[in-house]
């Protein structure tokens, strides 16, 4: 995608989040608190600030970019409903932030939930060799996503 385009798709984002969740309300000054602010940067040279810097995005094709806005919309979608006290349906629309720790996708559910729980307690239990403060700490994640 070309530079401009991308610029154009990454401001359109940025305005759906902000009609998305500020639409009875002013927008913040400046997009502070948006969850477009840990995605993307416009700025040059962004890398570890944002999650995508531009030059990052630009080197990527339509499908990986297409997963990353979705990915974008489902983290905006989650955020609205806590800001809202929107209960979600059972099952679904667990915090996409703990399931990234756990290396999920934000529309991951139950059962990816599950699988990938037991892998990871597989391999950092300390009986197998891993160390208790990464089992400590996803037993954490785990039981903050089973808890809502």
């Amino acid at each position: 995608m070309l530079r401009d385009q991308l610029k154009r798709k990454l401001k359109d984002l940025r305005q759906t989040e902000i009609a998305i969740r500020f639409r009875n309300r002013p927008a913040p000054q400046n997009y502070a608190g948006l969850v477009w602010n840990e995605f993307f940067s416009l700025k040059p040279r962004a890398a570890g600030a944002v999650r995508y810097s531009l030059e990052a995005l630009e080197e990527l094709d339509h499908a990986q970019l297409k997963e990353i806005f979705s990915d974008y919309i489902c983290f905006v979608y989650f955020q609205y409903c806590r800001e809202n006290g929107i209960a979600l349906e059972s099952g679904r629309g667990y915090d996409p932030h703990l399931l990234a720790l756990m290396g999920l996708p934000p529309q991951a559910g139950g059962d990816e939930v599950r699988k990938r729980f037991r892998e990871l307690a597989r391999k950092y239990h300390p009986d197998a060799g891993g160390q208790s403060s990464q089992f400590i700490a996803l037993m954490d994640v785990y039981h903050q996503l089973n808890e809502r």
